[in-house]
């Protein structure tokens, strides 16, 4: 897309220090879904499909609807569509090379899209707000597990500052918008997502699309299936069903500006040739396992805790590894030719 020449606008409020009701039930409520058509919006789409709620409806916005970078636009659609709770996902996103040759759009088309929409959640009286945020936004140099409470305490890895202090700024403004507005908006953090509708892209895709796209090739043309590192690094992954499920819920029962994780447990962390295994099982893939250790490996773990979910959700079960592998690489087979790769 265009990148905008608009510069970013502060508008004044129009009453100051007004403290807004809002009525947490969800009956009659209209929820619209940003960036509804990657792979968490089509999760939740998928998963409120079979659990939505009496009284809901849900809307998924994708691209066709308009520039969320342009305030005239952002506000068209909250004018035609009158939404009673927001589930932010769309955001400009992209690999390490974008993210670090266009800082400043990054910064500034995910600055004006993320103003342009918790401004009309306050002036259209939202009832909730839910934005999503990155474990990649934390700071670069920190001690593990990472928790919610160490967002701001240093900076971010260089590479992606321009991506990530916009989105830092969200939790920000969430607090600043309850304290000044009595708005109810809040933010959650997954670890490495996966699942059906993802970006199946060798070169710009995640570690788990990108390998199951790799071993379809290499299964497709009897070579070998070749892992880019040792396969040592420790990853969380959380299946889009799963984190559409509990998304969901934190925009019904969690009412904090606090930001929460959503991760599964660390007991889950995974090595990337585990996770490689699963794939080339899943692909019933009976040729070579190759790991390129020519190849650098990245950071060696990004453990997140999720105490605080387990906090609310004791005894929530994730869709074990093997089973989320199995699901999507039988996704992509059967959407191969229309899949994003």
């Amino acid at each position: 897309p265009p990148h905008s020449d608009q510069p970013l606008l502060i508008i004044p409020p129009s009453k100051h220090n007004t403290t807004q009701t809002y009525n947490p039930t969800m009956t009659n409520s209209t929820i619209l879904v940003t960036g509804g058509s990657g792979l968490v919006g089509q999760a939740i789409k998928a998963y409120t499909d079979e659990n939505s709620q009496p009284g809901e409806t849900w809307i998924f916005l994708s691209s066709k609807d308009g520039d969320l970078r342009v305030r005239a636009d952002t506000d068209k659609i909250f004018d035609k569509y009158q939404p009673t709770h927001v589930i932010h996902l769309a955001a400009k996103v992209g690999g390490l090379f974008a993210n670090l040759s266009q800082k400043v759009e990054f910064y500034r088309e995910n600055t004006l899209i993320n103003d342009n929409i918790m401004e009309n959640c306050r002036l259209h009286k939202v009832t909730k707000l839910v934005s999503m945020l990155s474990t990649c936004i934390f700071p670069d140099k920190t001690k593990y597990p990472i928790d919610e409470t160490m967002l701001h305490d240093g900076p971010p890895h260089p590479s992606n500052e321009g991506y990530a202090y916009a989105k830092r700024l969200i939790d920000t403004m969430n607090r600043a918008y309850a304290e000044e507005y009595g708005c109810n908006f809040t933010s959650i953090i997954p670890t490495n997502i996966y699942g059906p509708h993802d970006n199946f892209s060798i070169q710009n895709g995640h570690v788990i699309p990108g390998l199951i796209h790799k071993c379809y090739i290499a299964k497709k043309e009897g070579t070998p299936f070749t892992i880019w590192g040792s396969g040592t690094p420790l990853r969380q992954f959380i299946y889009s069903l799963d984190l559409a499920e509990l998304t969901v819920w934190v925009m019904r029962e969690y009412h904090s500006p606090d930001p929460i994780t959503l991760s599964v447990d660390e007991s889950a962390e995974v090595p990337i040739k585990d996770v490689a295994l699963a794939v080339a099982k899943a692909m019933k893939f009976e040729g070579e396992v190759v790991f390129d250790t020519t190849k650098a490996d990245g950071q060696f773990k990004k453990t997140a805790c999720n105490k605080k979910l387990r906090s609310y959700r004791p005894d929530y079960k994730f869709v074990s590894m093997e089973e989320g592998i199995q699901k999507s690489v039988d996704w992509f087979l059967a959407n191969y030719e229309t899949a994003r790769k």
